[in-house]
């Protein structure tokens, strides 16, 4: 009997010693979070890159009290900036790559977007050059469809994406920006038609 009982405590003492390899364990633990942070850095360092490349981008216009009479309001996401026809380029200088919540306000006098806890964004309506739907912006798809404003911003063509709280309102955005700018604005579809 004790003969038998012997390999079961030294499978059982093995397992334990399997179990209980905690510098083992602890180094990969170490290992694993120093390659994490590495990425994160790099990261870091590339969007920094990005926002130094466009430091030659004026600031921003100022942001108004209010947008004048208005024509349209919603809220949701701000997906990000862009140079306009490029979805992948985004653009971080002055905040315009942080993704935040916004409340958009269409006015008379241009496009109001208040972003809680971020730079606000104001678009004079001489700005404004086109809306359109689209799916994706600054590495963001979105199958619902994304809200994709073109303005000009000192001589420098940039698409704005966002996704309102309820995403059917981008087709009478798209209409009223036509009717403010009327240079431009068509759906992807309608590009795709040509």
């Amino acid at each position: 009997m004790s003969g038998a009982s012997a390999p079961g405590v030294i499978l059982l003492a093995q397992e334990k010693a399997k179990v209980t390899d905690w510098p083992g364990y602890i180094g990969w633990a170490v290992g694993l979070l120093v390659v994490i942070g590495l990425v994160y850095w790099l990261m870091r360092q590339g969007w920094n890159w990005r926002r130094t490349l466009q430091s030659d981008l004026p600031a921003l216009p100022a942001v108004p009290a209010d947008a004048g009479p208005v024509i349209l309001e919603t809220s949701g996401r701000y997906q990000g900036t862009t140079t306009a026809g490029n979805w992948l380029d985004r653009i971080v200088a002055h905040g315009l790559g942080n993704r935040s919540r916004a409340d958009l306000t269409l006015g008379e006098r241009g496009l109001l977007v208040l972003r809680p806890g971020d730079t606000d964004l104001w678009i004079p309506v001489a700005n404004l050059t086109g809306a359109r739907t689209d799916s994706g912006i600054a590495g963001k798809v979105v199958p619902a469809g994304l809200l994709v404003v073109t303005w000009d911003h000192d001589g420098t063509a940039l698409d704005s994406g966002f996704r309102a709280d309820h995403p059917d309102e981008h087709a009478a955005w798209v209409e009223a920006i036509a009717r403010i700018a009327p240079r431009t604005t068509k759906t992807k579809t309608e590009e795709a038609a040509k």
